[in-house]
C-alpha cells in the first residue's frame, strides 16, 4: 500500500431494541443491525445518526458506534 494512502480507523456501526435502558443488553441478538463498516469516524457518526433519527419513536432502539481499529490495534494512541 502506498504511504499516500489515508489511514483507515475502521468503525461499525450496530443496533437494535435493549431489554431496558440502564445496561447496554440487547433484547435479542438474532434481531441486531448491523448498519455498517466504515473508514473513519465521521461517516460512522453519520450513518449512526441517521439510524437513530429514524428510531426516535422507539426509546429502547439504541445504536453504537464501534472502534474497530482500536481492537485490532489496541497499542495504538487514540486521536486527540
Amino acid at each position: 500500500m502506498p504511504d499516500s494512502a489515508p489511514q483507515q480507523l475502521l468503525h461499525l456501526v450496530i443496533g437494535g431494541e435493549l431489554v431496558d435502558l440502564e445496561h447496554n443488553t440487547f433484547k435479542n441478538l438474532d434481531d441486531v443491525e448491523i448498519v455498517g463498516l466504515y473508514p473513519n469516524y465521521a461517516t460512522a457518526h453519520a450513518a449512526w445518526r441517521a439510524k437513530a433519527q429514524s428510531t426516535v419513536d422507539n426509546a429502547q432502539m439504541r445504536y453504537f458506534i464501534v472502534h474497530l481499529h482500536r481492537l485490532l490495534d489496541p497499542n495504538q494512541e487514540p486521536a486527540r
